[in-house]
Parts: C-alpha cells; structure tokens; sequence
C-alpha cells in the first residue's frame, strides 16, 4: 500500500472522522465516544466502562457502549476497504484526483463497492470480450453520433473468423460494451438503487406442484407488499418459503404498477446519459440498449441486492428481538437457595429425576415409569415421596416436554399427601437441556452420570438461579428466537454472547461457588482463567477475599481490574461482598470515617447513608456517578437486579389442546417473544399465541413493552385449531371471542388489487385471525 493512503495525518483524521460520525448516530459528545474507544482499544470490556468508568465517557450505559462497539468494528472495517480500493485502483494506474475524493467521501461500504466495481477484477464479459474483439470503437461512434446507421457501422467490423462474422453480432457486443459500462456508473446505479428500496414490491409465488407439500406457507402462495414495509419475520418467512423450495420470489420495481410512469427505469437511466429518442438512425438501438442496461443488467444485480438488503434489516430486527428475550430470559426470578427435585418427563423410557441441593450440588438420581406402557403410578409417588423426604425437598421442577401435563397430575397427588403440604413445583422451559446433557460442560461436570439425567440436573438448577445454568448453554441453543436459524450464525452468535455477559456481570458472581462456565463470562475472565481460579479454590480452599484473586495462575493486574468489581467474596472485607471496586475501598473509607461509623454497621443503614452529599466525598479521579453508586451500593450490598420468584398454576382438567373452548380464562407462561406477538404456554403441550394486537387494551408498538419471557399472565382463548395444534389467545379486557365461522383474511390474488392485472396495488396487511399468526409464528420456532 502506497504511503499516500497510509499518514499518520490520515489515520487520525480518520479516527477522528469516525468518533465524529458515531457521537452524531448516538446523540453524545464526540469526546465521550473517544474515550470510550481509547478504552476498548486497551482492552477494557463493555461491563466494565459502563459500571467503573462513567466519570471517563460521561456516563455511557451499556446498550450505548454496545452499539458504540459495533458501529466502531463496521466503521474501521469500511476504512481498511476504502485503503485496500485505493491501492488496488492506483496499481492500475487509474486513481484519478476525482475518483479518489469520492472514494474517501463514501460513508457507507454500498457505495464504496459502486465506486470500485468498474475497475474490480472480475470474470470475462460479453463486454469485454467484444472490446478485445476492437468494437470498443464502434459503442463510442454510435452513442457519441446517433445519426450513424447502426447496420452500416457494424459491417465494417465483421470478421468471417471471429465470434463476430456478422452484422448482429457486432450490434451486440456493442450494446454489451455500453450495457457493462453504464450499468457499472456508481451515480445511475445508485439513483436506480435509492428509487427501488423506497418503491419497490416483493412478490411471492408458489413453485408448481408444492401447494401440499408447502402447505404451512399457504398464506404467501400469492402475496405482495411493499418492499421497504415488509415486517422482519415476514420476510424471513418469505426467504424460508423459497430455500425449501416451496416459494419464488421477485422484486417488482415501481414502474410494474398501476399508476406509475411507463418504462420508468429506462427513462432514468436515459436522463443520465444525457440521451433521448429523436428518431434518428441508432436511435431504436440506442433504446434497445438502454432496456437491456436498466431491465437486465441493473434490475438484476439490484435484485439480489436488494433481497440482502432487507434480510439484513430482518437479521437485524430478529436479532435484536432474540437478544431481548435471552436477557429476560437470563435475568428471570431465581429461587433461590433451596433443595430442588428436577423431573424430565418421558413415556416409554421413563422420567428422568435429579436432585439437588441448596447449593446446586447433585445428591440422589432415580427413574420412575409411571406413564404407559409401564403405568408404575404408585411405584412412582412412592419414589417422589421417599426422596422429598429424604433431601428435605421445597420445589419439584417440571420440564415441560413430552408427558409433562402428566407428570404433573403425578406431582400433584404426591403434594395431597399426608406431610406434603409445603411442597411446591413448577412447570418449567426446558429448552437446551438435551443440548447441556451431551455437551462437553456436562461431561466435566458428571463423567460417571447418563446422559438422560444430567437433563435432569440442568432443570432442576435453571429454577435455583436460571442465570447460572443457562450460561452452560450455547445461547442460540435456548430458543427464544423468531427464525433464529434463518439469520446470519455468526452476528447472531456474537449478539447473544454480548447479552450473557451484559447479564453475568450485572448480576455479579460468587468467586467461591460459580462453576468455570460462569466465572468465563465476567469481565476479563477468559474460559482459561476461569479454569485456573476454579482449580486454584480446590486446590487451596475458598477465597477469602478479593486480594487472594491475583494468587491465580495467570490472574495479572489487567484481569483483576476488570474482573474485581463483578466477583463477589464473602469473607473478611464486607466490601468484598459488594459491587463496589477494590480500587474505590478508598472513597469508602472516607464516608466511613465522615460519619464515624465502623463499615460492619454503616453497610445497610440507608437512613444515614441518604442524608449524605456525595459531592463531598469526589476527588479528582472518583466523581459523583462513581459516588452514587457507592452509597447506593453501601444501602443494598450485592443486591439482585431480578425480579421475586413466583410459580404459574396451569388449570385443572385443561391438558391437551382438545380440552381447551373458546372463552376459557387461564393463567399461563411467556415461553417466547417476538416482533408480532408473545407465545405462551398454557400447560397444553402446544404454545398458544397472543397476538400483538390482544396484548393489552391500548396500542402497542413493542409486546416487548407489556411481556417478556418467564412473566406470569392472566389469558383468554379466542380460537383453536386442534388439527393443526394452533391456540389464538388474547390478554385484552375486552377481548370479544370470534364466531365458528369468522375466517381469516385472503391473500391478495391475481385480478383484483393486482398491478400486474391492473388492479389498484395495496399493502398487504398481516392475516388478522390468531391461528394464521400462529403459523407464521410457528414457523419461526
């Protein structure tokens, strides 16, 4: 790379260019962004900046440091383009000074590929093949000189010997020199390209003879929407109708419809050469070749183009949605410090059942057969009832697979009797738990136990803190996702693995009892250091305070300050305990010594602690937002930002989807969120869906913003398909139950609204009745 693209003067003016473009897009100081960057850089994580650096970047929360972090990775990837588009242009001997300041004046990576593309080393064209050929000349007189006769032109260039040893072939490797060459102008392109993502249509079609096989699809067997409308999920839809397929789709440009300009690309493309029509003699051909750039070269290429644009959108959208219900579902009520009894329900093989103790440790594993065939039933209770007693069990968990209904009628006789009063149990998401039981983790954790109990364990732990077992868990293996296996793996990956961190660290985690799988999401910890701190405490016994971390093969001062803050020790120092830093003992010090009280009694005693001005106790390197939250801290040591732990109780006699009536009020569980509605489950075997618009009696943009996954809610079933296992239900007060034969909205058909047939086009509006929703939906599972 030439020195020219490579100054220092540059770098920085492009670092600063870049804090600049990222201040504006989150609405802060570009002095915040620099700080936060010069921190990533040094290797600070995104947990800590945002809980112990607030004074350095002006107070950035972690969903601003987040988005930070990536628009900081895609703008300095841009850069190493726009320098690797200058160099490969410039050894071409090409890099004109206007070129030049348009490729450093691109602000997104679309436009620099325009610029590059007509110089990108690519595959032999028609075009190029044909000026190789010497017709280069022949494009230039045509278009330069309308009034030249095409056929007259040409059959000076024919060659017996050649690919062009007539008059048409030579008319047609000129059109390709001119077709490549102005479908490659990064200003017509782009035009073009802004005029079809603001007025294009997707259209899908089903594939001949799929109409039964592609059967779950049927609502977009003849479907059309504005492109730039589309929601996510239906789109997503679309694209997972097409891979399997079972859908074509198209996109339609603007020009396609009723009411718009005939021909409208090719009098844009027209426009910018500067050309009409005038009926001179190469005019019909220079036509010809305007069609042929605008409706084929173009069209074509946007059209792919186009499609990764939206499912980029729609990766986005269902990304972001998988990433909120991940945290929900990661910061869901935990139980707490109790004796847990895990069932995993099975018929044939029988129920898995583990039991653990307070602290997680697993005591005792059992098979019970009390389902066909083997219909143990008393057998089983007697199982149950000797190992409640035994462990001094509180809370039975219940996976809520196969038989779990069941299962619980089984528990549920168990609590009637006699001494089983306390007793209580939940029905729980199992969700990953097959996937922990064969994962190395678990292999670690229980070598000497069968795979089919460990399932077992991973239930009944996710209800004693869901946090801690679930990190276990590759993220995208707990499915609260919509099409979360049609987006891009590797985006995904690193969102969700962004979420667990996020949530690991605003927990906090005992250093003494957080398994290796934990401790590796906190704040400076890799999986290897977290391996050595866990083998340091079996080795030497518990922490017994903060300080004995940098005991740790490999625990350097760089990982003690990231990590300190998040690991909590019960021990000798009561801040130890707390999310309080090492490095901030000090402030406290001075707040203990302004009030005169010893630490033991100050920790706790908010009365005091409010009446206390934190600028008082500010000095050049702790300032007032380091301040708060110390004395914030100081009222509720190593509080728990989760919620109180409650149980759903599923209704009596409601087991199957058969059971349930139109009418019927239950109580139920959020399994899922998505952008048009919440799953829930309502002890059936089968989710039901709540869609967006029976969420709650007002508008609602977000069902993020009324549920989330793990809530609690009250419900109303409104439809039920038994044969294709669809339950519509809704949260409204007012909720009015449709009648048996009120159906569900058509999808738009060819004739009538189609502006292929010259109807008037509409949008195509989201099939109102819940069970058409549950099948998109469904889809996504």
């Amino acid at each position: 790379m030439s020195k020219e693209h490579s100054t220092p003067v540059d770098h920085n003016q492009r670092q600063q260019a870049i804090i600049q473009r990222i201040a504006e897009e989150l609405g802060v100081r570009p002095p915040q962004v620099a700080s936060a960057v010069g921190l990533l850089d040094e290797g600070a994580t995104v947990p800590f900046i945002a809980r112990y650096r607030k004074e350095v970047t002006g107070s950035l929360d972690d969903t601003q440091l987040r988005n930070l972090e990536q628009r900081l990775g895609y703008l300095r990837e841009m850069e190493e383009r726009r320098d690797a588009i200058l160099a490969s242009i410039e050894e071409q001997g090409k890099l004109t000074p206007e070129l030049k300041s348009a490729i450093l004046a691109a602000d997104n990576k679309t436009r620099l590929e325009d610029l590059y593309l007509p110089y990108k080393k690519k595959r032999r064209t028609k075009g190029q093949m044909a000026i190789e050929a010497g017709l280069e000349p022949l494009a230039d007189r045509l278009f330069d000189d309308p009034a030249n006769s095409p056929e007259a032109l040409a059959a000076e260039y024919v060659d017996a010997d050649s690919a062009y040893g007539d008059v048409a072939a030579v008319l047609e490797g000129a059109r390709a020199i001119l077709a490549e060459r102005w479908a490659e102008d990064p200003e017509l392109v782009g035009r073009i390209r802004d005029w079809m993502q603001k007025g294009a249509w997707i259209e899908s079609r089903v594939a001949e003879g799929k109409e039964q096989e592609g059967a779950k699809f049927r609502d977009y067997f003849e479907h059309r929407e504005p492109l730039a409308k589309i929601p996510s999920h239906r789109f997503l839809a679309l694209l997972r109708g097409r891979n399997e397929g079972v859908l074509r789709l198209k996109i339609l440009p603007p020009d396609e419809l009723e009411n718009a300009e005939p021909a409208q690309i090719e009098a844009m493309v027209a426009r910018h050469l500067g050309w009409s029509h005038q009926k001179r003699a190469a005019d019909d051909w220079l036509a010809d070749a305007i069609r042929f750039t605008g409706r084929i070269k173009i069209l074509v290429r946007l059209d792919t183009e186009l499609t990764s644009w939206i499912r980029e959108q729609a990766e986005e959208e269902a990304i972001q949605v998988f990433a909120g219900n991940l945290r929900d579902l990661l910061l869901a009520a935990p139980a707490g410090e109790k004796a847990v009894l895990g069932l995993d329900p099975g018929l044939r093989t029988g129920s898995k059942i583990a039991v653990v103790d307070a602290t997680g440790k697993l005591m005792d594993t059992a098979t019970i057969y009390p389902h066909p065939p083997q219909k143990q039933w008393q057998k089983a209770i007697d199982v149950l009832r000797a190992l409640v007693s035994k462990h001094d069990i509180a809370l039975i968990a219940i996976g809520n697979g196969t038989a779990s209904r069941e299962t619980e009628k089984l528990v549920k006789e168990l609590i009637g009797l006699k001494g089983m009063g306390r007793l209580q149990y939940l029905v729980v998401s199992e969700a990953g738990a097959s996937v922990y039981s064969a994962s190395e983790t678990a292999a670690r954790e229980f070598p000497d136990l069968d795979v089919s109990l460990r399932g077992a364990v991973s239930i009944a732990r996710r209800v004693q803190d869901p946090l801690a077992e679930l990190v276990k868990i590759e993220p995208k293996s707990i499915g609260v996702g919509q099409y979360q296996h049609d987006v891009s793996q590797v985006k995904l990956g690193r969102s969700l693995e962004a979420v667990v961190e996020d949530c690991v660290n605003a927990v906090g985690v005992d250093a003494n009892t957080a398994s290796a799988a934990l401790l590796s999401r906190v704040s400076g910890l890799t999986p290897t250091l977290a391996e050595n701190l866990v083998r340091h405490r079996d080795e030497h016994g518990p922490f017994r305070d903060r300080k004995g971390l940098k005991k740790v093969q490999r625990f350097g001062d760089k990982a003690f300050e990231q990590a300190a803050g998040f690991l909590r020790i019960r021990g000798a120092h009561p801040l130890d305990a707390s999310s309080v830093h090492p490095e901030a003992y000090p402030v406290v010090e001075r707040i203990r010594e302004h009030t005169g009280v010893e630490l033991a009694s100050l920790i706790g005693d908010q009365a005091s602690l409010r009446k206390l001005d934190p600028q008082r106790f500010t000095d050049e390197r702790f300032g007032l937002p380091t301040v708060r939250d110390i004395l914030q801290e100081l009222e509720k040591p190593g509080r728990d930002p989760r919620p109180e732990f409650r149980t759903v109780q599923y209704r009596e006699g409601v087991e199957k989807i058969s059971d349930l009536e139109p009418g019927m009020k239950l109580e139920g569980s959020v399994t899922n969120v998505t952008n048009f509605g919440a799953f829930v489950d309502i002890g059936v075997h089968q989710d039901g869906l709540v869609h967006i618009s029976q969420l709650a009696d007002r508008f609602v943009k977000d069902p993020r913003e009324v549920v989330k996954p793990g809530d609690i809610v009250q419900v109303r079933v409104m439809e039920v398909d038994v044969d294709r296992k669809r339950i519509g239900l809704s949260m409204r007060s007012d909720a009015e139950v449709p009648r048996p034969d009120a159906g569900n909205r058509p999808s738009q058909k060819a004739g009538k609204g189609n502006p292929r047939k010259g109807g008037k086009p509409r949008p195509q509006k989201e099939p109102e009745g819940a069970l058409a929703l549950a099948l998109k939906a469904k889809l996504g599972k």
